[in-house]
């Protein structure tokens, strides 16, 4: 497999730049396998990322360079593979770690009965995270790694139960004279 590295240098004041075109390489996938050296594997899957970390550099005052690399030998090739393996893993583990949380949320209203809109939106918008961040893992998964998988079934699952939380809302809400779009009269007698 062909790998890319990039060779970046920035001052060291002020150290937003150096923090940004860092966390902007992450983001993207590469890994940092010496100081100011990053790897990824060469993929068009990459360019956007590498394009916006070369930018913020350039605006940094710092230099940027792009070298295509072929290990000279399997061991050579592993150092890079088992760097960038490992981080993929440590985002899948954290995923799943979320979709936890996202399932003990769930189970927890469940249990104190709270079967509220606003709470029903709540969980969908942190299920809509979930799945934005399952994008993202996912192009930076070239290597098609097992716990890709499992982290998609895991997604599932956290989909089925926000869709039956969200028949529990609409059916108590339904319930309730509000739902009804009925309007009854109110006398004075029955607000006190």
């Amino acid at each position: 497999m062909g790998w890319i590295l990039l060779l970046v240098q920035l001052p060291s004041d002020p150290s937003r730049h150096r923090v940004a075109v860092w966390r902007e390489l992450r983001r993207g996938g590469a890994v940092p396998v010496g100081a100011g050296t990053w790897a990824l594997p060469a993929s068009p899957a990459f360019q956007a990322a590498i394009d916006r970390a070369r930018t913020l550099c350039a605006r940094g005052g710092g230099t940027f360079a792009i070298l295509d690399a072929v290990p000279r030998d399997e061991e050579s090739d592993r150092v890079l593979r088992d760097a960038f393996v490992s981080a993929r893993l440590e985002e899948w583990a954290e995923f799943e770690r979320d979709c936890g949380r996202f399932e003990q949320d769930i189970a927890d209203e469940t249990a104190k009965g709270t079967t509220t809109f606003s709470e029903l939106e709540e969980q969908e918008q942190s299920l809509d995270r979930l799945r934005r961040w399952y994008r993202d893992l996912r192009k930076r998964d070239v290597l098609l790694l097992p716990e890709a998988r499992n982290a998609e079934r895991r997604l599932r699952s956290c989909e089925g139960l926000l869709n039956d939380f969200a028949e529990r809302v609409y059916e108590a809400v339904r319930r309730s004279d509000t739902w009804s779009g009925e309007h009854r009269v109110v006398r004075p007698a029955e607000l006190g």
